[in-house]
C-alpha cells in the first residue's frame, strides 16, 4: 500500500475517533443519573428532615479536591443509638462490626481526563447571599447537586458536561481555559 495513503487514511481515523470522544465528552448528559446503592440511604431524612449539614458526611469538601464518600464510622455516630432496633440499621452495624466497608456508588463522578477541586467552587459559591452562615454549606452543594435534602434516593439534578461546566464558568467570571480542567 501506497505510504502517502496509508498515512491518509490512519490521519482520517484518528481524527474522526478523537472527534467522537471530544463530542461525546462535550455533550454526553449525566442528568438524572440515579445508581443503586448497597443500602437504601435517605438523604431526605438526614439532610431533609434531621437538617443534618453535608459536611458532616461528605467531610472536607470545602478544604480540598474530594469530598469523601461517608464510612461507616461516621455512620456508626449516630446508629450505634438511634433507631438501633431497624433491620437496615443492624445491618450496617453487623459490616461495622465486621470491619467491612460499604462500596457506595459515586452519583456525581467525573471521568478521569477532568481535572474537579471543590475548594474553589465551594469558595466561589460560598460568597454568593445566602451561602455564608458559618458552617453551612448546603446552599453551596445545592448549586451542581440539587436540592439533595429533598431527595429520597439522590440523582444528578445538572448535566455535568463540558457545555455545563464551561457555562456555568461564564456566568460566574471563572476560568475557561482549556487547562482549567483538563491537565
Amino acid at each position: 500500500m501506497n505510504h502517502t495513503i496509508f498515512r491518509n487514511l490512519l490521519a482520517m481515523v484518528l481524527f474522526a475517533a478523537a472527534l467522537t470522544l471530544i463530542v461525546s465528552g462535550c455533550t454526553r448528559p449525566r442528568k438524572d443519573y440515579q445508581p443503586e446503592q448497597p443500602f437504601g440511604f435517605s438523604h431526605y431524612l438526614h439532610a431533609g428532615q434531621h437538617e443534618i449539614a453535608c459536611q458532616y458526611c461528605h467531610t472536607s469538601p470545602a478544604m480540598g479536591r474530594h469530598s469523601s464518600v461517608p464510612s461507616l464510622d461516621i455512620c456508626m455516630n449516630c446508629h450505634s443509638m438511634v433507631s438501633t432496633d431497624k433491620p437496615m440499621i443492624q445491618e450496617l452495624r453487623k459490616a461495622y462490626d465486621e470491619g467491612r466497608k460499604i462500596e457506595w456508588t459515586k452519583v456525581h463522578d467525573l471521568p478521569d481526563f477532568v481535572y474537579f477541586d471543590h475548594q474553589p467552587h465551594v469558595a466561589a459559591f460560598r460568597t454568593q447571599e445566602g451561602n455564608d452562615k458559618p458552617g453551612q454549606i448546603q446552599g453551596v452543594c445545592a448549586n451542581c447537586h440539587g436540592q439533595v435534602n429533598t431527595m429520597e434516593k439522590v440523582s444528578t439534578q445538572n448535566e455535568f458536561n463540558m457545555g455545563w461546566c464551561v457555562n456555568c464558568h461564564r456566568e460566574n467570571f471563572a476560568p475557561t481555559n482549556c487547562t482549567t480542567c483538563h491537565r
